[in-house]
């Protein structure tokens, strides 16, 4: 049976895209013990400041249990502190810890020579106009 080449899925090149990106950064942080959504929690909490977990989730576009049990390994390390709201208790905020922050510090030259790596192999116009398209698209 032939006929015309199917359609490309979008979802599955970008989940393919996504796996081999995120092989690439993990295997650059390797010598840092984080992976590469670790990492990505870490910055944003540098960037916010303690913030709600819901909030941290949002901004991460995680779903709030997903964002949690993310949280989990990097409370067990000491590099995040988990505390009940000062207005409602029943809130949990998140914030970066001296031992967090430390580790960030020495894990963003492994990230940025990953950055770099990947993005040489594709045009910077390139990388700017697909980033643009794909948050719009989200």
């Amino acid at each position: 049976m032939s006929g015309p080449p199917p359609e490309p899925c979008t979802c599955s090149a970008l989940r393919r895209a996504t796996r081999a990106l995120t092989a690439t950064y993990d295997a650059a942080l390797k010598p840092t013990g984080l992976r590469v959504t670790q990492f990505a929690i870490l910055r944003h909490l540098d960037r916010l400041g303690p913030v709600p977990v819901t909030r941290l989730a949002a901004e991460a576009a995680l779903e709030r249990t997903t964002m949690g049990r993310n949280l989990d390994p990097l409370k067990r390390r000491g590099l995040v502190s988990v505390t009940p709201g000062e207005a409602d208790p029943r809130e949990r905020r998140v914030s970066l810890t001296d031992s967090g922050r430390a580790a960030l510090g020495a894990a963003t030259p492994y990230w940025r020579e990953a950055q770099t790596r990947i993005n040489a192999r594709v045009d910077p116009a390139t990388v700017s106009a697909m980033a643009e398209a794909l948050i719009s698209a989200a």
